[in-house]
Protein backbone atom coordinates (compact mmCIF):
# COMPACT_ATOMS: atom_id res chain seq x y z
CA UNK A 1 0.00 0.00 0.00
CA UNK A 2 2.93 2.59 0.92
CA UNK A 3 4.32 1.79 -2.26
CA UNK A 4 1.50 2.35 -4.38
CA UNK A 5 1.12 5.76 -2.72
CA UNK A 6 4.83 6.94 -3.31
CA UNK A 7 3.84 5.45 -6.78
CA UNK A 8 0.76 7.65 -6.87
CA UNK A 9 2.60 10.61 -5.51
CA UNK A 10 5.08 10.51 -8.36
CA UNK A 11 2.96 9.76 -10.92
CA UNK A 12 1.04 12.69 -9.91
CA UNK A 13 4.31 14.48 -10.17
CA UNK A 14 5.47 13.72 -13.26
CA UNK A 15 1.78 14.57 -14.86
CA UNK A 16 2.23 17.82 -13.10
CA UNK A 17 5.11 19.02 -14.82
CA UNK A 18 4.25 17.72 -18.32
CA UNK A 19 1.38 20.28 -18.10
CA UNK A 20 3.59 22.71 -16.85
CA UNK A 21 6.18 22.45 -19.33
CA UNK A 22 3.90 23.87 -22.07
CA UNK A 23 2.44 27.18 -23.76
CA UNK A 24 -0.89 27.70 -25.23
CA UNK A 25 -0.85 30.11 -28.34
CA UNK A 26 -3.98 31.28 -29.92
CA UNK A 27 -2.34 32.39 -33.42
CA UNK A 28 -3.87 34.71 -35.68
CA UNK A 29 -0.81 35.39 -37.95
CA UNK A 30 -1.17 33.34 -41.32
CA UNK A 31 2.99 32.43 -42.03
CA UNK A 32 4.21 29.22 -41.97
CA UNK A 33 7.29 29.57 -40.68
CA UNK A 34 6.22 30.65 -37.44
CA UNK A 35 5.69 27.10 -36.35
CA UNK A 36 9.00 26.33 -37.33
CA UNK A 37 10.38 29.06 -34.82
CA UNK A 38 8.03 27.61 -31.86
CA UNK A 39 9.94 24.30 -32.87
CA UNK A 40 12.95 25.75 -32.60
CA UNK A 41 11.56 26.97 -29.34
CA UNK A 42 10.78 23.44 -27.91
CA UNK A 43 14.09 21.75 -28.82
CA UNK A 44 15.97 24.83 -26.92
CA UNK A 45 13.91 24.63 -23.96
CA UNK A 46 11.56 21.44 -23.66
CA UNK A 47 8.21 23.24 -23.30
CA UNK A 48 6.04 22.19 -25.85
CA UNK A 49 3.57 24.60 -27.99
CA UNK A 50 0.39 23.49 -28.47
CA UNK A 51 -0.28 26.40 -31.54
CA UNK A 52 -4.41 27.27 -32.35
CA UNK A 53 -4.23 28.96 -35.62
CA UNK A 54 -6.93 30.60 -36.99
CA UNK A 55 -8.61 34.56 -38.17
CA UNK A 56 -8.15 37.41 -35.62
CA UNK A 57 -11.85 37.69 -34.95
CA UNK A 58 -12.77 33.83 -34.82
CA UNK A 59 -9.83 33.19 -32.00
CA UNK A 60 -10.68 36.70 -30.25
CA UNK A 61 -14.36 35.28 -29.92
CA UNK A 62 -13.80 31.89 -28.48
CA UNK A 63 -10.92 33.44 -25.91
CA UNK A 64 -14.25 35.70 -25.04
CA UNK A 65 -16.79 33.05 -24.96
CA UNK A 66 -14.55 30.70 -23.24
CA UNK A 67 -13.68 32.90 -20.70
CA UNK A 68 -12.33 31.43 -17.39
CA UNK A 69 -12.16 27.79 -19.11
CA UNK A 70 -9.84 28.97 -21.92
CA UNK A 71 -6.55 27.42 -22.08
CA UNK A 72 -5.26 30.34 -23.88
CA UNK A 73 -1.78 31.39 -22.44
CA UNK A 74 -0.71 33.95 -25.02
CA UNK A 75 -2.80 35.62 -28.63
CA UNK A 76 -0.29 36.32 -30.96
CA UNK A 77 -1.57 38.55 -33.84
CA UNK A 78 -0.90 41.67 -36.47
CA UNK A 79 -1.54 44.66 -35.49
CA UNK A 80 -0.85 46.90 -32.12
CA UNK A 81 -4.59 47.77 -32.46
CA UNK A 82 -6.05 44.50 -32.51
CA UNK A 83 -3.85 43.47 -28.99
CA UNK A 84 -5.08 47.29 -27.88
CA UNK A 85 -8.81 46.26 -28.60
CA UNK A 86 -8.04 42.95 -26.80
CA UNK A 87 -6.52 44.62 -23.78
CA UNK A 88 -9.93 46.79 -23.72
CA UNK A 89 -12.18 44.29 -23.47
CA UNK A 90 -10.49 42.62 -20.53
CA UNK A 91 -8.85 39.44 -22.19
CA UNK A 92 -5.38 40.33 -21.04
CA UNK A 93 -3.35 40.67 -17.65
CA UNK A 94 -0.58 42.06 -16.49
CA UNK A 95 2.87 40.47 -16.10
CA UNK A 96 4.11 40.20 -19.60
CA UNK A 97 7.12 42.25 -19.04
CA UNK A 98 11.05 40.70 -17.81
CA UNK A 99 14.01 42.57 -17.72
CA UNK A 100 14.96 41.04 -21.15
CA UNK A 101 11.69 42.33 -23.00
CA UNK A 102 11.90 45.55 -21.51
CA UNK A 103 15.72 45.77 -22.69
CA UNK A 104 14.44 44.38 -26.40
CA UNK A 105 11.42 46.26 -26.97
CA UNK A 106 11.26 49.96 -27.19
CA UNK A 107 8.29 51.38 -24.58
CA UNK A 108 6.26 52.80 -27.35
CA UNK A 109 6.11 49.50 -28.88
CA UNK A 110 4.78 47.44 -25.75
CA UNK A 111 2.74 47.24 -22.26
CA UNK A 112 2.46 45.19 -19.13
CA UNK A 113 -0.23 43.18 -21.31
CA UNK A 114 1.14 43.16 -24.72
CA UNK A 115 4.46 43.57 -26.06
CA UNK A 116 5.90 44.03 -30.10
CA UNK A 117 7.97 40.70 -31.75
CA UNK A 118 8.28 42.20 -35.10
CA UNK A 119 7.76 45.95 -36.73
CA UNK A 120 6.03 46.61 -40.12
CA UNK A 121 6.03 49.99 -41.54
CA UNK A 122 2.11 51.41 -43.81
CA UNK A 123 3.87 53.49 -46.47
CA UNK A 124 3.65 54.65 -49.69
CA UNK A 125 4.12 52.84 -53.15
CA UNK A 126 4.60 54.76 -56.35
CA UNK A 127 4.59 54.67 -60.35
CA UNK A 128 8.02 56.05 -61.26
CA UNK A 129 6.90 57.17 -64.64
CA UNK A 130 4.06 58.91 -63.52
CA UNK A 131 5.31 60.33 -60.41
CA UNK A 132 7.47 63.34 -60.23
CA UNK A 133 10.72 63.77 -57.48
CA UNK A 134 8.97 66.96 -56.92
CA UNK A 135 5.52 65.62 -56.15
CA UNK A 136 6.88 63.17 -53.62
CA UNK A 137 8.93 65.79 -52.07
CA UNK A 138 8.23 65.95 -48.15
CA UNK A 139 5.00 63.86 -48.39
CA UNK A 140 3.21 62.84 -45.13
CA UNK A 141 0.36 61.24 -44.53
CA UNK A 142 -1.87 64.36 -44.57
CA UNK A 143 -1.03 65.24 -47.91
CA UNK A 144 -2.71 62.41 -48.91
CA UNK A 145 -5.47 64.69 -49.24
CA UNK A 146 -4.18 67.60 -51.08
CA UNK A 147 -6.28 67.70 -54.06
CA UNK A 148 -3.16 67.01 -56.44
CA UNK A 149 -3.67 63.35 -56.04
CA UNK A 150 -7.59 63.37 -57.14
CA UNK A 151 -8.76 59.91 -58.46
CA UNK A 152 -4.59 58.92 -58.42
CA UNK A 153 -4.73 56.93 -55.08
CA UNK A 154 -5.77 53.43 -54.22
CA UNK A 155 -5.55 51.88 -50.45
CA UNK A 156 -8.31 49.34 -48.50
CA UNK A 157 -11.10 49.67 -46.98
CA UNK A 158 -11.61 51.95 -43.60
CA UNK A 159 -12.57 48.38 -42.09
CA UNK A 160 -8.97 46.98 -42.83
CA UNK A 161 -7.04 47.47 -39.62
CA UNK A 162 -4.40 48.73 -40.67
CA UNK A 163 -6.18 51.97 -41.68
CA UNK A 164 -7.75 51.88 -38.82
CA UNK A 165 -4.66 51.91 -36.61
CA UNK A 166 -3.01 54.07 -39.39
CA UNK A 167 -6.17 56.66 -39.22
CA UNK A 168 -5.90 56.36 -35.53
CA UNK A 169 -2.21 57.34 -35.02
CA UNK A 170 -3.57 60.65 -37.13
CA UNK A 171 -6.24 61.33 -34.81
CA UNK A 172 -4.13 60.74 -31.90
CA UNK A 173 -1.49 63.26 -33.51
CA UNK A 174 -3.83 66.05 -35.37
CA UNK A 175 -7.10 65.59 -33.63
CA UNK A 176 -10.59 63.95 -34.65
CA UNK A 177 -12.16 66.63 -36.62
CA UNK A 178 -8.66 67.45 -38.19
CA UNK A 179 -8.44 63.90 -39.57
CA UNK A 180 -12.41 63.96 -40.22
CA UNK A 181 -11.32 66.39 -42.96
CA UNK A 182 -8.19 64.71 -44.02
CA UNK A 183 -10.76 61.16 -44.60
CA UNK A 184 -13.02 63.15 -46.93
CA UNK A 185 -9.60 64.49 -48.53
CA UNK A 186 -8.51 60.91 -49.06
CA UNK A 187 -11.90 60.00 -50.32
CA UNK A 188 -11.72 62.47 -52.60
CA UNK A 189 -8.88 61.33 -53.86
CA UNK A 190 -9.40 57.36 -54.35
CA UNK A 191 -8.98 56.31 -57.83
CA UNK A 192 -11.53 53.29 -57.39
CA UNK A 193 -13.70 52.20 -54.12
CA UNK A 194 -11.62 50.43 -51.96
CA UNK A 195 -11.23 46.80 -52.89
CA UNK A 196 -8.59 43.67 -52.27
CA UNK A 197 -5.85 43.02 -49.86
CA UNK A 198 -2.17 45.17 -49.93
CA UNK A 199 -1.08 43.28 -52.58
CA UNK A 200 -4.23 44.52 -54.47
CA UNK A 201 -3.36 48.26 -54.07
CA UNK A 202 0.78 47.48 -55.24
CA UNK A 203 -1.07 45.62 -58.62
CA UNK A 204 -3.36 48.67 -59.32
CA UNK A 205 -0.52 51.10 -59.37
CA UNK A 206 1.79 48.40 -61.40
CA UNK A 207 -1.28 48.11 -63.83
CA UNK A 208 -1.67 51.66 -64.21
CA UNK A 209 -5.45 52.20 -62.15
CA UNK A 210 -3.49 54.51 -59.58
CA UNK A 211 -0.40 56.66 -59.17
CA UNK A 212 -0.03 55.88 -55.49
CA UNK A 213 -0.81 53.42 -52.68
CA UNK A 214 -0.91 52.84 -49.46
CA UNK A 215 0.19 49.63 -48.22
CA UNK A 216 2.77 47.47 -45.59
CA UNK A 217 6.06 47.17 -46.60
CA UNK A 218 6.33 43.41 -46.37
CA UNK A 219 3.70 42.88 -48.86
CA UNK A 220 6.09 44.80 -51.77
CA UNK A 221 9.37 41.97 -50.33
CA UNK A 222 6.80 39.02 -50.01
CA UNK A 223 5.59 39.61 -53.81
CA UNK A 224 9.41 40.27 -55.28
CA UNK A 225 10.64 37.11 -53.65
CA UNK A 226 8.17 35.10 -56.26
CA UNK A 227 6.22 33.41 -53.12
CA UNK A 228 2.91 34.67 -54.81
CA UNK A 229 3.91 34.26 -58.59
CA UNK A 230 5.10 35.20 -61.18
CA UNK A 231 2.51 38.16 -62.18
CA UNK A 232 2.85 39.53 -58.33
CA UNK A 233 6.54 39.31 -59.00
CA UNK A 234 6.63 41.35 -62.44
CA UNK A 235 3.92 44.01 -60.85
CA UNK A 236 6.30 44.67 -57.63
CA UNK A 237 9.08 45.54 -59.53
CA UNK A 238 7.00 48.22 -61.47
CA UNK A 239 6.74 50.35 -58.58
CA UNK A 240 9.09 52.35 -55.82
CA UNK A 241 8.65 52.93 -52.05
CA UNK A 242 8.46 56.06 -50.35
CA UNK A 243 8.54 56.71 -46.55
CA UNK A 244 5.82 59.53 -45.63
CA UNK A 245 6.87 62.00 -42.81
CA UNK A 246 10.67 62.15 -43.07
CA UNK A 247 10.21 65.74 -42.30
CA UNK A 248 8.32 65.43 -38.67
CA UNK A 249 7.64 62.88 -36.65
CA UNK A 250 8.61 59.69 -38.55
CA UNK A 251 6.61 57.17 -40.75
CA UNK A 252 4.06 55.19 -39.39
CA UNK A 253 4.88 52.18 -37.72
CA UNK A 254 2.82 48.83 -36.43
CA UNK A 255 3.86 45.83 -34.80
CA UNK A 256 2.85 41.80 -34.60
CA UNK A 257 1.93 41.52 -31.05
CA UNK A 258 1.95 38.93 -28.21
CA UNK A 259 -0.34 39.37 -25.54
CA UNK A 260 -0.88 37.65 -22.12
CA UNK A 261 -4.57 36.06 -21.81
CA UNK A 262 -6.48 37.07 -18.89
CA UNK A 263 -6.80 33.40 -17.00
CA UNK A 264 -3.20 32.33 -18.47
CA UNK A 265 -1.99 28.93 -16.97
CA UNK A 266 1.24 29.02 -18.54
CA UNK A 267 2.14 32.25 -17.96
CA UNK A 268 6.12 31.48 -16.86
CA UNK A 269 5.91 29.56 -19.97
CA UNK A 270 4.46 32.34 -22.13
CA UNK A 271 7.13 34.90 -20.92
CA UNK A 272 10.31 32.62 -21.95
CA UNK A 273 8.52 32.36 -25.32
CA UNK A 274 8.38 35.61 -25.74
CA UNK A 275 11.71 36.50 -24.55
CA UNK A 276 12.75 33.53 -27.18
CA UNK A 277 10.94 35.27 -29.73
CA UNK A 278 13.16 38.54 -29.38
CA UNK A 279 16.99 36.57 -29.52
CA UNK A 280 18.39 37.19 -32.34
CA UNK A 281 18.32 34.10 -33.92
CA UNK A 282 14.48 34.48 -33.82
CA UNK A 283 14.41 38.09 -35.01
CA UNK A 284 16.58 36.63 -38.22
CA UNK A 285 13.96 34.19 -38.42
CA UNK A 286 10.82 36.94 -38.76
CA UNK A 287 13.10 38.95 -41.20
CA UNK A 288 14.20 36.32 -43.82
CA UNK A 289 10.40 34.48 -43.77
CA UNK A 290 8.08 37.49 -42.91
CA UNK A 291 10.24 40.46 -44.25
CA UNK A 292 8.68 42.63 -41.71
CA UNK A 293 11.63 44.85 -39.77
CA UNK A 294 13.29 43.41 -36.89
CA UNK A 295 11.92 44.46 -33.32
CA UNK A 296 15.52 44.37 -31.86
CA UNK A 297 18.42 46.28 -32.60
CA UNK A 298 21.42 44.30 -34.27
CA UNK A 299 19.26 42.42 -36.95
CA UNK A 300 18.94 43.27 -40.30
CA UNK A 301 15.90 43.22 -42.42
CA UNK A 302 15.89 40.66 -45.57
CA UNK A 303 18.23 42.17 -48.31
CA UNK A 304 14.56 41.81 -50.19
CA UNK A 305 13.80 44.65 -48.03
CA UNK A 306 16.87 46.47 -47.86
CA UNK A 307 17.36 46.81 -51.52
CA UNK A 308 13.82 47.40 -52.65
CA UNK A 309 12.53 49.34 -49.97
CA UNK A 310 15.10 50.24 -48.27
CA UNK A 311 16.25 50.38 -44.43
CA UNK A 312 17.49 54.08 -43.79
CA UNK A 313 14.44 55.98 -42.62
CA UNK A 314 13.45 57.93 -39.67
CA UNK A 315 10.57 56.00 -37.86
CA UNK A 316 7.79 57.09 -35.79
CA UNK A 317 8.80 56.54 -32.54
CA UNK A 318 6.62 59.78 -30.70
CA UNK A 319 3.30 57.70 -31.42
CA UNK A 320 2.83 55.25 -28.80
CA UNK A 321 1.18 52.13 -30.70
CA UNK A 322 -0.94 51.80 -27.84
CA UNK A 323 -2.83 54.50 -28.58
CA UNK A 324 -3.91 52.88 -31.49
CA UNK A 325 -6.20 50.40 -30.16
CA UNK A 326 -7.36 53.45 -27.72
CA UNK A 327 -8.46 55.54 -31.10
CA UNK A 328 -9.68 52.93 -33.10
CA UNK A 329 -13.39 54.06 -32.67
CA UNK A 330 -12.81 57.39 -33.47
CA UNK A 331 -10.97 56.34 -36.86
CA UNK A 332 -13.73 54.42 -37.74
CA UNK A 333 -16.24 56.62 -37.02
CA UNK A 334 -14.48 59.70 -39.32
CA UNK A 335 -13.58 56.96 -42.07
CA UNK A 336 -17.35 55.69 -42.47
CA UNK A 337 -18.51 59.50 -42.06
CA UNK A 338 -16.53 60.38 -44.97
CA UNK A 339 -17.85 57.67 -46.90
CA UNK A 340 -14.63 55.19 -46.79
CA UNK A 341 -16.02 52.27 -48.03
Amino acid sequence: MKKLSIYAILLSFISSFTIAAEVNIFNARHYKADAELYSKFTNKTGIKVNLINGKAGALEKRMIEEGADSSADLYITADAGRCGAFKAKGMTQGGLISPAIKAAVPSNFRTNHWTGIAKRARIVYYAPDRVSGAELSGLTYESLADPKWKGRLVIRASGNIYNKSLVASLVKNNGKKATADWAKGVVANMARTPTGNDRAQIMAVAAGEADIAVANTYYLALMLSGNKGAEQQAAAKKVKAFFPNQNDRGTHMNISCAALVKGATNKANAIKLVEFLLTPEAQEHFTNNTFEFPMIDGVSPSPLVVNNIGLDFKQDLKTKVSSYGAKQADALEVMTAAGWK
